[in-house]
Formats: structure tokens, C-alpha cells, sequence
């Protein structure tokens, strides 16, 4: 059984959130605000503030800072996690500037993927890659169709990226060189706009989407269905990015109102 509940309020639109390894839960606001939220929703602080609009977060490996995605200051952020001070990550990589950078993932050796979206209406995006250094490239120039979510395989051997206006889900290899490697669609969502994806322990492949509200759920054999849909729209509203805790449970923002939504499987 699936149980849907709204885990917090008082968000300001919330596009974005990451489960830190303590069990809070973390997400941004459109006017710059990441939140820090205690593990049972009951308490919500305001952290830091950029001054812009958060799109994707992603925590380092080691949990000692967070990456912070910037549509209005076309930037990556660095929040240090024991200071909570800011200071600007990349603003691009060499032979690219940021125009929408949307989506952070870090691999288990601390690289940071990027989806850069390009520009609404265009095929354009890209992902760009920075190593732990903080050195970027861009890793794969694309083109996509608006590169929006990211997710690596849980072998480490593929980097996943929803395509919002394919609309669906490409997969990239991960060269055993860091380099990228063979594309193709994953899985396609017809008359959907895919926002954030995520994996379980099994392997299979949550999307959530902007419009309609819907997550769906991709198995291995890539046979997808419908795994939560809110007709209402009240308790899934524009749900954008989504995030695991411990397998049993599953975070989403969403961006059309002011909660996160937790959902519960049994």
C-alpha cells in the first residue's frame, strides 16, 4: 500500500530536496531560502539565503557541504555544512557559462554532474561535469531536450537524465575512463513534463512530474507505470524533485505549493 501525506509547511514553493545522512530533510525556495528540516517535519529552519531561485541540491559524499543549483544567478553554490556560509561553486566550465543550471549529482569519488537545460524551447542542454577539485568540463554536450533531473545507476555505471520536453528519460554510460559514453532513451512519458527521478535499492526508476501530477515508476525490464497520481493536486502539486530515505520512504517538492509531501511504501 502507498500512503501520501504532506510532511511540513511553510515552504515557499518548493522545487527541490535531498535527504541528509542524519535523516533531515533539506529543500529550497524561489526566493533563495534552503531549508533544513528536522526528520519528522516538525520543525523548519531557513539556513542560508542565496537571493535567487533554487532548483536542484545534492549533498557531497561526506556530507560536508552541499551543492546548490541557481536559475536567477546562473551559479552552483557551496553551502559549508558547519559554517553555513555560501560562496559561489562554478559559474560554468571552460567553453560554457551557466544560462539555467538545474540539476546536481555527485558520484562516490565527489565528482559533480550538472544538467545545464539551455533555454526554454531549444535543444540545447548539456551536462557538465566538475571533479573534486572543482575543475569543470563539459561532459556530454547534448544536445537535450531541456536536461532537467539527474540520477547515477546504482552500479555507478550510467548517468540518467530527464529530458523534460523528449519528454522522458535518457541514459548515458559512464566510461571506466570518467568520460561519457553511449546514449540512449531510457524510458518516454508521453504528454508529461518529467522534472526529478530517483532510484530505489532495487534499481527501479521513480520520475516525478511537473504537470500532471504524477510519479511514475520505470522496473528494470524499463516496463513503466503510474505510481502516485493526485488529480487534485493538492497534496502532489507540480512535483519536481524527489528523494529517498532509507528505501521505505520517498520525498517530494512541490513547486505549486508550499509543502513537502512524504510517501510512505509498504
Amino acid at each position: 500500500m502507498i500512503k501520501a501525506d504532506i510532511f511540513c509547511e511553510g515552504l515557499d514553493h518548493p522545487e527541490c530536496v535531498a535527504v541528509h545522512a542524519d535523516r533531515s530533510i533539506w529543500a529550497g525556495g524561489e526566493a533563495g531560502q534552503i531549508y533544513r528540516i528536522s526528520h519528522d517535519g516538525q520543525n523548519v529552519e531557513i539556513v542560508a539565503n542565496t537571493g535567487g531561485f533554487i532548483l536542484g541540491i545534492a549533498f557531497h559524499p561526506n556530507m560536508s557541504w552541499l551543492a546548490i543549483c541557481d536559475l536567477h544567478n546562473k551559479c552552483i553554490w557551496k553551502l559549508d555544512l558547519s559554517t553555513f556560509q555560501l560562496s559561489v561553486f562554478a559559474s560554468g566550465a571552460e567553453g560554457h557559462e551557466f544560462n539555467i543550471p538545474n540539476y546536481a549529482v555527485f558520484d562516490k569519488e565527489g565528482n559533480l554532474y550538472v544538467s545545464e537545460s539551455g533555454a526554454f524551447r531549444e535543444i540545447s542542454g548539456k551536462i557538465l561535469k566538475f571533479d573534486p577539485d572543482g575543475k569543470g568540463e563539459i561532459w556530454h554536450s547534448g544536445p537535450f531536450n531541456f536536461a532537467n533531473g539527474l540520477a547515477i545507476s546504482p552500479d555507478h555505471k550510467y548517468l540518467f537524465v530527464v529530458c523534460s520536453w523528449l519528454p522522458g528519460v535518457e541514459k548515458i554510460s559512464i566510461e571506466s575512463d570518467g568520460r561519457a559514453g553511449e546514449r540512449q532513451v531510457y524510458c518516454t512519458l508521453p504528454q508529461t513534463v518529467p522534472d526529478g527521478i530517483a532510484f530505489d535499492q532495487q534499481g527501479n526508476l521513480y520520475t516525478s512530474c511537473y504537470t500532471p501530477n504524477v510519479i511514475y515508476k520505470t522496473q528494470t525490464d524499463q516496463t513503466t507505470n503510474v505510481f502516485l497520481e493526485d488529480w487534485e493536486g493538492h497534496t502532489l502539486s507540480n512535483p519536481t524533485n524527489i528523494a529517498f530515505r532509507n528505501n521505505k520512504e520517498l520525498f517530494s517538492a512541490n513547486l505549486g505549493r508550499w509543502h513537502i509531501t512524504k510517501i510512505d511504501l509498504d
